[in-house]
């Protein structure tokens, strides 16, 4: 079962993280980048697809795509590029300091 943005902001919040809320229009990309901390996105509505060369997690020709309720975490230093769906994307994200999460990996809704 997918929940709502306020409900996702509580689940990371019971985690300690101190998540802050970000979106986009459709179509809107984000070039390929990265970051000297870790961090974790939970997208709470809309859609995203995320590039992550050499990640080593599984993809397909089309990329990483999240929906609601579904979490990515990205290691400090992983290169990743995204593209938002079609009807645009709200996300939750919060970073931590780098070397707090071992590796990049995608958790569907309902698995974290």
């Amino acid at each position: 079962m997918v929940t709502g943005p306020i409900d996702l902001d509580w689940r990371l919040r019971a985690e300690g993280l101190d998540p802050g809320g970000w979106s986009n229009g459709p179509g809107d990309r984000y070039a390929a980048h990265r970051h000297a901390y870790d961090k974790v996105i939970v997208v709470a509505a809309g859609s995203i697809t995320f590039g992550l060369p050499g990640s080593g997690l599984p993809r397909s020709d089309a990329g990483l795509a999240l929906s609601p309720g579904d979490r990515l975490e990205l290691s400090a230093g992983t290169d990743h590029d995204a593209i938002v769906g079609v009807s645009g994307v709200s996300c939750l994200e919060a970073h931590l300091p780098a070397g707090s999460l071992r590796a990049a990996r995608r958790l569907p809704a309902g698995a974290w």
